[in-house]
């Protein structure tokens, strides 16, 4: 009989929760309140999941082109320099790390009309187009035989209105004897390739050039480097393994702390963009929670009666309460359906063109998380669950004898 019963008023719930959507020619604004409503939550999913692909989608962006040259872990010397040993200890230690040591220094290039300053990195090319892919873009197959070659990027090559196979003179910043007195050290390099990272700024600061060249130009020791580019799957992990065994005139650092202000702001923003965009779905909620009183001050009579025939709180509570999930639930289904439609054609058609030497890159970034997919249903879910209680309750608080004495 119990089963009986329950089974009864899932069917009595049921039929008037099915009522109750239809649309009520005497009350046509309860339909497009309705109507409203659903609409609100499914343009606020819609819009919130494509502002997070886009803003996640940037962020991806922008880490993944800071890598070029900002590389998962950089050591750096305060002393002589990282030593062949500490390199070879290591790589026997962490033999899934990719090294490569490099000599640097600043140096400026000049044409007739331009001064450039820019950073020159003296390289083992097959080791550093290993963990940097767009130096392996670039590095010729059949390069000069020459040691002092070098690979700019396009952004220098236009400055300077070098190609590949001219000559460039680079002007250092450390001191040769000259006569009684002295002037910055300079030296004719051939140019080798032309790089394109995406960023202008990088394409114009960074120089590579033969671990050879800048030794012997900056009179270095054989075997004592600069600092060390790693590439790590694991950053995080192993920087706090590798500073564990480094000796203490060296130190080593992330790309998350080469940047850190950068990727918090970005962090913080995101945050604050699902927040903003989130206050959409909470205003289309007020569509629900109007559109509910105003089917229960309608029916208010209907309501008495039902209670004086028997009907249960609950029933009444569960009859409001599932209009207001299933109006919510429909706009958030909506919602999604559109939302993975519009990434999806941002993705496949390029219908917004980016500023390249901002971006480094003409399309839109677009990339949408699953754990932000997750929040953004999370988070419409549980505001529809609370715009329905009241209404729910509203409608279930119905004094029957005062409805009927009254109307």
């Amino acid at each position: 009989m119990a089963l009986s019963s329950a089974h009864t008023n899932r069917r009595f719930v049921t039929t008037f929760v099915q009522h109750y959507l239809r649309y009520d020619r005497d009350n046509p604004f309860i339909f497009i309140s309705t109507l409203l409503a659903f609409l609100g939550i499914a343009a606020g999913v819609m819009v919130l999941m494509i502002a997070m692909a886009i803003m996640n989608g940037t962020y991806t962006q922008f880490r993944e082109k800071l890598f070029v040259m900002n590389y998962p872990l950089t050591i750096t010397s305060y002393g002589d320099g990282v030593s062949q040993a500490t390199l070879d200890a290591i790589s026997e230690k962490f033999p899934r790390l990719k090294l490569s040591p490099y000599y640097t220094t600043q140096v400026i290039t000049r044409n007739d009309t331009s001064l450039q300053g820019s950073m020159v990195f003296g390289v083992d090319f097959a080791r550093e187009a290993a963990i940097n892919p767009v130096l392996a873009r670039t590095v010729p197959k059949h390069p000069s035989a020459s040691r002092y070659r070098i690979i700019i990027g396009d952004g220098l090559a236009v400055e300077m209105g070098a190609r590949v196979g001219d000559k460039l003179i680079l002007y250092f910043s450390e001191q040769q004897a000259m006569g009684l007195g002295t002037m910055p050290l300079q030296k004719r390099f051939i140019i080798d390739g032309i790089f394109d990272s995406g960023l202008a700024a990088y394409d114009k600061a960074i120089i590579y050039t033969t671990q050879d060249a800048l030794r012997k130009l900056l009179h270095r020791k054989a075997g004592l480097y600069d600092g060390v580019h790693i590439y790590s799957t694991n950053a995080m992990a192993d920087l706090k393994k590798l500073r564990a065994i480094l000796p203490d005139d060296l130190d080593i650092e992330g790309w998350w702390q080469q940047n850190g202000s950068f990727y918090s702001a970005m962090a913080m923003e995101k945050k604050a963009l699902f927040l903003v965009l989130l206050l959409i779905i909470l205003v289309a909620s007020l569509n629900i929670i109007s559109s509910l009183l105003m089917t229960v001050m309608s029916r208010r009579s209907e309501i008495a009666l039902m209670r004086t025939l028997g009907t249960t709180r609950r029933e009444i509570y569960a009859i409001f309460f599932r209009l207001g999930l299933i109006i919510g639930g429909a706009g958030i289904v909506a919602g999604t359906f559109f939302g993975w439609l519009g990434i999806w054609t941002l993705k496949t058609f390029d219908l917004i063109s980016l500023p390249p030497d901002v971006y480094g890159d003409t399309k839109l970034p677009v990339d949408l998380l699953w754990s932000d997919f997750g929040f953004i249903l999370l988070g419409a879910c549980l505001i529809i669950l609370l715009s329905s209680l009241y209404p729910a309750r509203k409608a279930a608080s119905t004094d029957p004898l005062h409805v009927l004495r009254n109307e």
